[in-house]
């Protein structure tokens, strides 16, 4: 018995430390997909306009590496194209650049973004949840339940929505 315990020991070892290698080899790859992508897209924009989905995927690249200032500039880019962009897409964007802008602490901004991805496409239950969560951090309970809500008629099993407004709903109830 003492001459096993050593040998599932070692092999647990193994086991584990290999597990840990195949992780950590998905992940480099996948890393290196992501900085391929990222160098070959901002290369071509660097030297020729590009599609907005070009300018879109690009700026989602620097939103994952919290580099705000540079996707809002994209996506504006983006927008600016010329290309007959479909309203979903566009509200894709608005709500990236309200995202970049709220992360940046600039409320009022995110909120105006939001609200134009709302008005392109009505029932982007994302945009809506944000636009409730910019309406929580600017202190706007009222019109943060509208929103949250709005969401819900959307989709009602919104886990997000429905916990946020039962929450904002009960300080409405014991503010007044």
């Amino acid at each position: 018995m003492n001459e096993v315990l050593p040998i599932i020991y070692l092999s647990g070892i193994v086991v584990f430390l290999g597990g840990l290698a195949v992780f950590l080899s998905f992940q480099v790859i996948k890393t290196r997909r992501t900085e391929n992508r990222f160098y070959k897209l901002q290369k071509k924009l660097q030297e020729k306009k590009g599609a907005a989905e070009e300018y879109y995927e690009l700026a989602s690249l620097y939103l994952d590496k919290k580099l705000y200032v540079q996707a809002i500039n994209l996506l504006q880019k983006g927008l600016k194209t010329g290309e007959k962009i479909p309203p979903e897409n566009k509200a894709l964007m608005y709500n990236a650049i309200g995202f970049a802008y709220f992360s940046q602490e600039q409320v009022d901004i995110a909120i105006r973004n939001y609200k134009d991805a709302v008005k392109l496409y009505p029932d982007y239950v994302i945009a809506l949840n944000n636009l409730g969560n910019a309406y929580e951090k600017k202190q706007m309970i009222t019109k943060a339940v509208e929103a949250y809500e709005e969401t819900l008629k959307f989709d009602e099993n919104n886990k997000i929505a429905k916990r946020r407004a039962e929450l904002l709903r009960k300080r409405l109830v014991t503010s007044k």
